[in-house]
């Protein structure tokens, strides 16, 4: 009598036959080995016509897009932003007098920080990483948690909070008006010297609308300069677009979808816990969502996620090959919780070896 066909190797028969059906369409993919030639040839042709991205779940998505000016109203006049550049780098605004937005949004770190948690008013810190603020005027939610609906929404947030700027908004408007230049340059952007929130807010909200990516070599190759890229990077952008399931969230002009998501990292009960867009909406499934971030100019912006814990852009890549993290409870209260955090399940591993590991890290430093 014959024995059953082990439920295991089954299991493992199926794995490898999904897996080859995934990439039996793989022209460039030979052998287990890629086609560098196959591929410049593939990516050589219009956007329109480059291979269509993996989106797991089947989710709506925007083709990539380079650089391009910032789309402002026509009704902000340059006063307004020249008041907003001044305010962003103004220390004033701060309760102590020497922090300004400057201070965590640094321009040369595509408006992000360097540190896994920048102090604020006499050192202290919050929990959250400084997120970058390119491509913000794309944002359709501010904060990691989304909790700001717009930029104006965004400006008095950090000003007020006492782990940041701790200024008292009450006083700002006078401290303001009492420093030289500052009623003319409300009169010039607003038409009379009153300083009020709201025009700080707009001001603000103005200037932060303007800051786009530093152009990279990114933005030549989608614009056709194929030699822009090595043969190692046109295999990380595939990968990114195919295989690695990139755009599933980081898709359109500023490679993110505005959307909220758990990675496994929310350290439930433990020390870093952050539970995310939980503390925004209340809903136990926001528990560990946290905003995607951009992924323009993102080897600037180094430290990585909404903690800043991750230093290495090749640790992140790993991460994401792995799966992510799928925390588990660790008493018979946390099974109970409905609080507790489920990783999302756009996360799966990816079975990247090591040359395409490589490869998507190189791209990420492209963009």
């Amino acid at each position: 009598m014959k024995k059953p066909f082990p439920i295991r190797t089954f299991a493992l028969v199926a794995g490898c036959l999904g897996a080859f059906a995934a990439f039996a369409g793989e022209p460039c993919l030979e052998g287990g080995k890629w086609d560098a030639k196959c591929l410049r040839q593939q990516y050589q042709a219009p956007l329109k016509a480059w291979p269509a991205p993996r989106i797991e779940g089947g989710g709506d998505w925007r083709e990539m897009a380079a650089v391009t000016p910032p789309d402002l109203p026509g009704s902000v006049p340059h006063a307004q932003l020249r008041l907003g550049i001044r305010l962003f780098y103004d220390p004033a605004l701060s309760a102590s007098g020497e922090l300004a937005c400057a201070s965590c949004h640094r321009p040369e770190q595509a408006f992000a920080d360097t540190l896994p948690v920048t102090p604020g008013h006499e050192g202290r810190k919050g929990k959250r990483n400084a997120p970058a603020l390119v491509t913000a005027s794309h944002s359709t939610s501010l904060f990691w948690d989304g909790r700001s609906p717009t930029l104006e929404h965004q400006a008095l947030g950090p000003i007020a909070d006492p782990a940041e700027m701790a200024m008292a908004l009450d006083r700002l408007p006078a401290k303001l008006q009492a420093i030289a230049g500052y009623p003319e340059d409300f009169a010039r952007a607003y038409g009379d010297p009153a300083i009020t929130l709201e025009r700080l807010q707009s001001a603000l909200a103005a200037y932060q609308r303007t800051l786009v990516p530093a152009a990279t070599r990114f933005d030549d190759f989608l614009r056709g300069k194929s030699d822009a890229y090595s043969d190692q990077e046109v295999l990380g952008l595939h990968l990114f677009r195919t295989k690695a399931g990139c755009m599933t969230c980081h898709h359109g002009p500023a490679l993110s979808d505005n959307k909220f998501h758990n990675l496994g990292l929310t350290y439930f009960g433990r020390k870093y816990e952050d539970l995310g867009r939980y503390n925004v909406t209340g809903d136990a499934r926001d528990v560990g969502k946290f905003k995607t971030p951009t992924l323009r100019n993102v080897a600037r912006s180094a430290p990585w996620m909404h903690n800043g814990l991750f230093p290495s852009l090749r640790g992140v890549v790993n991460m994401y090959n792995a799966g992510m993290f799928r925390p588990k409870p660790q008493n018979a209260a946390q099974a109970a919780d409905p609080r507790f955090p489920v990783t999302s399940e756009l996360l799966k591993p990816l079975d990247m070896n090591q040359e395409e590991i490589r490869a998507v890290e190189a791209f990420l430093r492209t963009l």
